[in-house]
């Protein structure tokens, strides 16, 4: 089940709570030059300019940059790229990154963190040669402080920090883009409803970045796919985001509000675009969910999860509250 997302869940006529991707059309600005890429498809995808904004954005050199199709792209690539001894990944988390390392034949442990204690970060075994984490993490919506994350930098050990979801907190505070000692993989997806177009990053040392290069198919990133790059990185853009991820946090709060009203275990103190919850037999509230017209996004395929948990995604008050009515209603019923 570590290949099943939230995108399964979904289906015509269901208002989609599976999904944290957002939702609004991009703006024109953005649109705009992904519109404009498409009168270039006859030539081969050129990543130059696109890395390079994106290494600007993060005060990083171009050659500490490598733009994937998709985040989880970045994951296949790490999994080719490395020969890790004891690979440990942190759950729950985005599952992607075990079953990248699976299908490549690692080995993989687990690093199980506790709801009882809100999923606090623990730190990893020192054998561990590589240490994978979501920040914040999907679906817990938990954002763990980066100098825990930071500490665990070891010679020999790769410490890769899944940060497809950092946008989503006002300011950053906890982003490791900065750290030229661990990996970082972003999405330019979530917060820009790009799904469909595919386009990330790595940022990392440059000589781990050569070798994530040489494994990647060659023009893996299209052209519509660095025209978004290119201009994700703009000023302009960095604005908008910061603006989006205000807002994004007054709707989480109404949400985690109104579900608290309600008496719905939230865990943890959410601070991303979605929010985990506990409720007594999931899977028939899940599925009552669905014959009310919602979509959530079960949480058993997640490590350290069971039936119980499921993930509600962010979106504006007005469908919040009709959500978290038809809920009260199932629970009651």
């Amino acid at each position: 089940m570590l290949r099943f997302h939230g995108d399964a869940e979904v289906a015509p006529g269901l208002v989609d709570l599976a999904v944290n991707v957002r939702q609004e059309t991009p703006p024109s600005w953005l649109t705009g030059p992904i519109a404009a890429s498409l009168a270039h498809l006859a030539r081969y995808p050129d990543p130059v300019e696109a890395t390079a904004a994106i290494a600007a954005r993060h005060g990083r050199p171009a050659d500490e940059v490598l733009l994937t199709a998709g985040a989880a792209q970045a994951f296949t690539l790490l999994a080719q790229a490395l020969r890790p001894a004891h690979a440990v990944v942190v759950h729950p988390q985005f599952t992607e990154p075990e079953s990248a390392l699976l299908t490549a034949g690692h080995a993989v442990d687990r690093l199980i963190l506790d709801a009882e204690d809100g999923f606090t970060l623990k730190n990893p075994p020192e054998s561990a040669d590589l240490v994978i984490v979501g920040n914040p993490t999907n679906p817990t919506s938990c954002l763990h402080k980066s100098a825990q994350i930071a500490s665990w930098v070891r010679a020999g050990r790769t410490v890769v920090v899944d940060e497809a979801f950092a946008d989503t907190v006002p300011g950053e505070p906890e982003t490791l883009t900065g750290n030229r000692d661990v990996v970082v993989i972003r999405s330019l997806t979530k917060t820009w409803g790009l799904a469909g177009l595919r386009i990330g990053y790595v940022l990392g040392p440059r000589d781990l970045i050569a070798e994530l290069a040489r494994h990647a198919p060659l023009w893996s990133v299209s052209t519509p796919a660095l025209a978004a790059a290119l201009a994700c990185a703009s000023p302009r853009a960095v604005q908008t985001e910061r603006a989006i991820a205000e807002r994004l946090t007054a709707d989480r709060d109404h949400l985690v509000a109104a579900l608290r009203r309600e008496g719905v275990a939230v865990a943890g103190v959410p601070r991303s675009s979605f929010v985990l919850i506990r409720v007594a037999d999931g899977t028939r509230v899940r599925e009552a969910l669905r014959a009310h017209g919602f979509a959530v996004r079960r949480g058993e395929t997640f490590p350290g999860l069971g039936q119980d948990w499921l993930r509600i995604a962010v979106r504006d008050t007005a469908t919040s509250d009709a959500f978290v009515a038809v809920l009260s209603k199932v629970l009651g019923g």
